[in-house]
């Protein structure tokens, strides 16, 4: 029966574990932002929900629609960017274990997809902020509409003027 690998001494491997975790801790960076996306994206389809029942202004509802449809496009964007960078990730961890069957040849491939799970996250990070430049606008935007409305004035007793 041929061996396909050589015997490795036990510092030999444990070095290869030890390089393979550093990929990891960016791996659970990854999941910790998919967890911050899905957690927005319940949060935009839950305003939808509700503004989707308004009876108000029909246009400043379509206004804000579009809003939030474009804060789901950016988190879709994030999403896919980070599983992307999380699966460039994996690969990596992978790599390191077989670099020892593949030989020199995987450091090149290792180079791709480390640096492929790095863009992706930067990209990640890139639509987020975007959604969240889409969120904060919003909530000035409907803070000045607040702001705009007329307030009854209150008597000391706190109850409203008749």
């Amino acid at each position: 029966m041929p061996v396909l690998m050589n015997v490795m001494s036990l510092e030999e491997a444990a070095h290869v574990v030890q390089l393979a975790l550093t990929p990891v801790f960016l791996l659970s960076g990854i999941a910790a932002l998919l967890n911050v996306f899905a957690t927005r994206l319940a949060r935009v389809a839950d305003q939808t929900y509700a503004l989707s029942g308004e009876t108000s202004d029909p246009e400043e509802r379509e206004r804000r629609m579009r809003v939030l449809r474009t804060r789901s496009h950016a988190l879709d964007i994030a999403v896919v960017l980070a599983a992307l960078g999380g699966v460039a990730t994996c690969c990596t961890v992978l790599l390191l274990f077989l670099g020892e069957v593949l030989g020199r040849g995987a450091a090149t491939t290792l180079f791709v997809t480390f640096g492929g799970a790095v863009v992706f996250t930067m990209g990640a990070l890139a639509a987020y902020v975007v959604e969240m430049l889409l969120a904060a606008r919003g909530l000035r935007r409907i803070g000045t509409l607040i702001l705009s409305l007329p307030h009854p004035t209150f008597h000391r007793s706190g109850d409203p003027s008749p």
